[in-house]
């Protein structure tokens, strides 16, 4: 039974009704007239060549309220590129394919470390980035929705939910994040279930009436990949370029945006997508690097609100946080067992070992070096450092374009 119970300070949109897609893509086809809709999907060209790439494709092709889609193609080549320019031909919104290895586009990042705006490093941040100010540079759209492109069981459904309360006229949201369950025969969700909910919750016992904890702690899936915002606020959010993006993302919204202007929706009963590795051993990999990078975010934002974090702090912050960890662990078991499910209890604790590495990692990191790494600038900083960046920008993917378009063209003369 679906519930519709209202908790924490981000309002909640609930799926109740399961039959709703076709209304809602009529009335987002009369919305979007006056608020025009852009995508952003950001995809390694690997995912290309696996079946959810495919599915996603294949329903999006029948999305009619979409002004435009932009997809961040990373680590292709160039005949890759032209690949992937091919399997979106056929839509019903124009299509553009920012290919982050263009020479092009890496003649421009080069451009922003000259003046002293590093993108940061290849990684999905920048490619969103990226593909955000393409979108701003286009001004076609006024609501800019990602979502991922790892997703098994994909529906049109799920965008549509995404971006209708931000686009209807009478509801007032500036952002959006979706939130859905992730469970087959057993649950998933490590990184959230076991590691930022109770983090937060730890430092929420140490740091009394945190607005930002309890803003992050109002989520149901926080580190879901999936929101829309309007164009205005995608123009003043900084981002992380690492695995800290979810997480910076409601950062800088909690920091650019009224409370009341955000939202979560429930955009599918079920979510299916690749599960990371814990790598226990390495902290360059897989949910260690991960919640390593996670956690230093979230301590970033929260001394940036005037919490002090001192190394006696933290000491407390991994006692108490491997606690409630392991007290959260015995509440899924009983649902668990409720609902029938598997539940691998050793693994869980496992898990829970292998994220307090991460703590302790992320908590000596921040005590060296409270800044970290800088965040991507946002556009408006970069509009004013350098003026003509946005016609550059432009200029670069609309010549990719026509170089690909050319290549295709010689190729089949030639043959």
């Amino acid at each position: 039974m679906a519930d519709f119970y209202q908790t924490g300070v981000v309002t909640t949109l609930h799926n109740l009704d399961s039959n709703g897609l076709e209304r809602l893509e009529n009335e987002l086809g009369v919305f979007s007239d006056r608020v025009p809709i852009g995508l952003v999907l950001p995809a390694l060209y690997s995912e290309f060549e696996k079946p959810a790439m495919g599915r996603i494709i294949s329903e999006l092709s029948n999305v009619r309220y979409l002004r435009q889609i932009v997809v961040a193609l990373g680590r292709a080549g160039a005949a890759q590129f032209e690949h992937t320019k091919s399997l979106f031909k056929d839509f019903h919104c124009p299509v553009t394919i920012l290919w982050m290895e263009s020479p092009r586009i890496q003649t421009l990042l080069s451009m922003l470390r000259e003046n002293g705006l590093s993108a940061g490093e290849d990684g999905k941040g920048r490619s969103c980035w990226m593909a955000y100010g393409y979108l701003l540079a286009a001004g076609h759209c006024d609501v800019i929705a990602l979502h991922d492109c790892d997703i098994v069981n994909y529906n049109r459904k799920m965008l549509a939910r995404l971006c209708y309360p931000v686009v209807h006229p009478n509801l007032g949201f500036e952002f959006c994040k979706g939130f859905y369950a992730r469970v087959t025969n057993r649950m998933h969700g490590r990184a959230t279930r076991l590691f930022v909910t109770p983090l937060v919750r730890s430092l929420e016992g140490m740091a009394a009436g945190a607005p930002f904890l309890r803003f992050l702690d109002s989520f149901r899936y926080p580190l879901a990949g999936e929101f829309a915002m309007k164009t205005n606020l995608a123009r003043v959010n900084r981002i992380p370029g690492d695995w800290g993006l979810e997480v910076g993302v409601l950062a800088e919204v909690f920091r650019n945006c009224a409370t009341a202007r955000v939202c979560q929706v429930d955009v599918t009963d079920n979510y299916e997508h690749k599960h990371q590795d814990l790598s226990s051993e390495d902290a360059s990999k897989g949910l260690r690097r991960m919640t390593v990078d996670i956690a230093k975010s979230l301590f970033r934002t929260i001394a940036g609100e005037g919490v002090v974090l001192t190394k006696d702090h933290f000491r407390s912050l991994q006692v108490r946080y491997v606690r409630m960890a392991e007290d959260t662990i015995q509440r899924y078991y009983a649902d668990a067992m409720v609902n029938g499910l598997e539940f691998d209890r050793h693994s869980e604790e496992m898990a829970v070992a292998t994220f307090a590495k991460s703590l302790r990692e992320a908590a000596a990191e921040f005590v060296e070096d409270p800044l970290g790494v800088p965040l991507i600038p946002n556009w408006n900083r970069v509009a004013s450092a350098v003026p003509e960046f946005f016609n550059l920008l432009l200029d670069a993917v609309e010549q990719d374009s026509q170089i690909g378009a050319a290549t295709e063209s010689a190729r089949f003369a030639g043959g």
